[in-house]
């Protein structure tokens, strides 16, 4: 069975984010780049799965250019085996659905059994693109996983339901998982991996090369401004004694902060 993993270039998480003057993105001349934290996750699951005989081949798949096969090499060191890198000028614009029937139609070329994928994108925050590659693929799909069992086509996936609770999810292969912090600890790539990474295959298709045309992957929803949320009012030292101080906290958290 070959595994697939999705992974996404994402701005560092200690970057600072700066809206471009058009206000459709951001200045990207300054950021560092870095594999989707969740993503790791995706990776290293996938790896330690085939490393125990549950799978043949790891396969990486993304869409973006040529400035993220920095990223895609590092991916490569932590023991995948191939990237499928999708590249056309019809997907600059596109939403999370086209980013789905793209990556879906790679997935399906490759007759992928098990994905892999991140809990959502720390960049956007939808969480969108591992539920919709499922419905392309008409696959099942278990969400926020933090532990994964494979037997043959069979699997039990765990995943937390809130206060402390967990949710035991059993099926069939084909499936989309998405992986959330816990379910392992991501590897980093040693030199002797780096140095191997450099021979290993990483193919690029454009959407002529999957079947697929530019209507196919046309937005649907469009994000026409972007902004910075406004910036954090200075805190407030509160005087007096502990039961004035107490009163004064409840009424500010009741009628300013509304959060009680």
């Amino acid at each position: 069975m070959k595994i697939g993993v999705c992974l996404k270039q994402v701005p560092a998480t200690d970057s600072r984010v700066v809206v471009n003057a058009t206000a459709n993105g951001i200045v990207t001349n300054d950021v560092k780049w870095e594999i989707n934290p969740y993503d790791e996750y995706a990776l290293e699951e996938g790896v330690r799965l085939k490393q125990s005989g549950k799978g043949t081949e790891v396969v990486i798949f993304t869409v973006g250019g040529a400035d993220c096969e920095q990223r895609l090499r590092d991916a490569l060191a932590r023991g995948a085996d191939r990237v499928v890198r999708i590249e056309d000028p019809a997907l600059a614009g596109s939403d999370a659905l086209g980013y789905a029937r793209a990556l879906g139609a790679a997935i399906k070329a490759e007759d992928i059994g098990l994905l892999l994928c991140g809990r959502q994108a720390v960049d956007g925050d939808n969480g969108a693109v591992p539920a919709m590659i499922a419905e392309v693929l008409g696959w099942s799909q278990v969400s926020w996983i933090d532990k994964l069992g494979v037997e043959g086509a069979s699997f039990t996936a765990n995943r937390a339901a809130g206060r402390g609770s967990k949710e035991v999810v059993t099926g069939t292969l084909p499936a989309v998982f998405t992986c959330d912090k816990g379910l392992n600890e991501p590897r980093m790539a040693k030199l002797p991996d780096i140095m191997a990474a450099r021979k290993k295959a990483i193919v690029v298709k454009n959407l002529a090369a999957l079947g697929l045309d530019a209507g196919a992957v046309a937005a649907l929803v469009v994000e026409d401004a972007m902004s910075l949320p406004p910036a954090r009012p200075a805190g407030r030292k509160l005087t007096g004694d502990a039961a004035t101080v107490a009163h004064e906290l409840v009424r500010l958290l009741r009628e300013e902060a509304k959060v009680i």
